[in-house]
């Protein structure tokens, strides 16, 4: 242990050898994030990112509220059809360009109409959106659908610089222009992201740090090191083996938050030529596999208990989750009967995963328990972007990543399983779930919704393009002179409030 923790020493001096001002903060993220561009994105650390660099028309308080951002009020007309916003007036861009309605009109008509964009299918309902007055807009919806309030709390309701994203195209990752706090200065790929305070920002009286350098550090270890080490500031998703270190140490902070989000397992199941296999054609394998895994031990070896096993992309204390669909006991004599029923004694499987420790052991445990029904899993470790690149374009079998969850449970579910869904990387497509969920979107009664979900819950719980493991806590660590910091549900890190004494 004394040589771990010694090397982990050691990488950390390695790694972080750029000075350290007092009005800087320097988080430590566990990836890299993709582009950065808010209609082409698509990781968790970049949405972190995000929330420094971009407003978004409303936002989400700690208890998963929405709240004003850019948008200080709204409206649903009487049938749902259409959305009035009003917006804040004095804002501007980095690049010193007006933040009003047109600007609103051409950020969504972006995301709607750009080759590149993942915001489409969030923003499906949108018939139209118009700039009503200099500082209003309206959406009319082509039905009304209740989870788009929700969908405008995250990247598709993230405002970047027209001006600059007309100039840039689908190159706008390589130098954004939001409306945040913070405006990009540099990134080195793998290395950092640095973003300064922007003077202009409509709300920079209660911004207190001047520098923002966010370091992607894969590995756990390494990156709790340069914490203790005082290299970095803070870091986020501290490995749940190291929470009670923090705790026990009077230099640093310990916070957490209960997740909306999920771990889970997606199948490539007609994602291009590698989904031509028996385990993506055939759901009684992933039936199988899905019997064969112990989801409470995983909980408990690899995440100490501070993760909840699941069966669904709703925790099981969610009101949206299927009550009817417990989380199953782990039945290896009824996996090997359905391996039986399926043709197959032993099947042989690649299984992506990024490159972070955490998951990594949560894996390896899998893979011992599989193994057990029949299932000889190989496992592939890249970076993180990489992996959902891959899976993008169908390079994989099997993957392994998480998601960051949403207030609304059509942000945990519509984008993955419709079959036009921009993040269903499965390529699953059932008609009968696109009308359910589809449906769901269109009510504003939430017991109407739950049936919805419901029903869809038993389908794909049948179908299983997407297995379920877990809900994970969102643990973050500070140095103690690190204060103001307020965790919330959504992972994210607000930066407003927060000092460095």
């Amino acid at each position: 242990m004394k040589k771990v923790q010694l090397l982990a020493t050691l990488l950390a001096s390695v790694l972080l050898t750029i000075p350290v001002s007092a009005a800087e903060l320097r988080i430590g993220l566990q990836d890299d994030a993709d582009v950065l561009d808010p209609a082409q994105s698509r990781t968790f650390v970049g949405r972190i990112v995000y929330t420094s660099l971009c407003d978004k028309l409303v936002d989400v308080n700690p208890s998963l509220e929405i709240v004003p951002q850019l948008a200080t009020d709204w409206k649903w007309s009487d049938d749902g059809s259409e959305l009035t916003m009003n917006l804040r007036q004095n804002v501007v861009f980095h690049d010193e360009t007006p933040f009003n309605a047109a600007a609103v009109v051409a950020n969504i008509q972006r995301s709607q109409t750009l080759p590149e964009s993942r915001r489409k299918s969030e923003l499906a309902s949108v018939a139209k959106v118009e700039a009503t007055s200099d500082y209003q807009v309206k959406f009319t919806l082509k039905a009304p659908d209740s989870s788009l309030l929700a969908q405008l709390t995250d990247r598709a309701g993230m405002m970047v610089s027209p001006k600059a994203a007309a100039e840039l195209g689908a190159n706008f990752g390589n130098k954004p222009v939001c409306s945040g706090p913070f405006k990009f200065v540099e990134r080195v790929q793998q290395d950092r992201i640095v973003l300064e305070k922007f003077p202009h920002y409509w709300n920079a009286a209660n911004i207190f740090i001047d520098k923002v350098t966010f370091l992607p550090i894969p590995d756990s270890t390494v990156r709790l090191a340069n914490l203790q080490a005082g290299d970095l500031d803070m870091l986020e998703r501290l490995a749940a083996t190291d929470a009670a270190a923090v705790k026990n140490d009077a230099k640093l902070t310990y916070a957490d938050a209960i997740g909306v989000g999920y771990m889970a397992l997606y199948t490539n199941i007609a994602n291009g030529p590698r989904a031509d296999n028996p385990f993506g054609k055939d759901k009684r394998l992933r039936q199988a596999f899905s019997l064969a895994i112990d989801r409470d031990a995983v909980n408990q070896v690899v995440y100490e208990g501070t993760s909840v096993a699941g069966n669904q992309p709703f925790p099981p204390n969610s009101p949206w989750f299927d009550k009817d669909i417990p989380v199953p006991a782990r039945d290896i004599d009824k996996a090997k009967a359905l391996m039986k029923e399926a043709g197959h004694e032993t099947l042989d499987i690649d299984l992506q995963i990024a490159n972070n420790p955490v998951q990594m052991q949560m894996m390896q445990i899998i893979q011992s328990m599989v193994a057990e029904a029949g299932f000889n899993v190989k496992l592939k470790t890249t970076e993180f972007a990489t992996l959902l690149s891959e899976q993008t374009a169908g390079n994989y079998q099997l993957g392994r990543s998480d998601w960051s969850g949403r207030v609304d449970p059509d942000g945990n579910l519509h984008q993955f399983v419709t079959c036009k869904g921009g993040i269903n990387d499965t390529k699953y497509c059932n008609p009968e779930v696109d009308t359910l969920l589809n449906d769901a979107r269109k009510s504003t009664d939430n017991a109407v919704r739950k049936q919805k979900y419901d029903a869809a819950a038993q389908i794909l719980n049948d179908d299983l393009p997407i297995i379920y493991l877990g809900h994970q806590a969102w643990i973050w660590a500070l140095k103690k002179n690190v204060t103001g910091f307020i965790p919330s549900p959504d992972g994210m890190i607000r930066l407003q409030g927060v000092k460095k004494s």
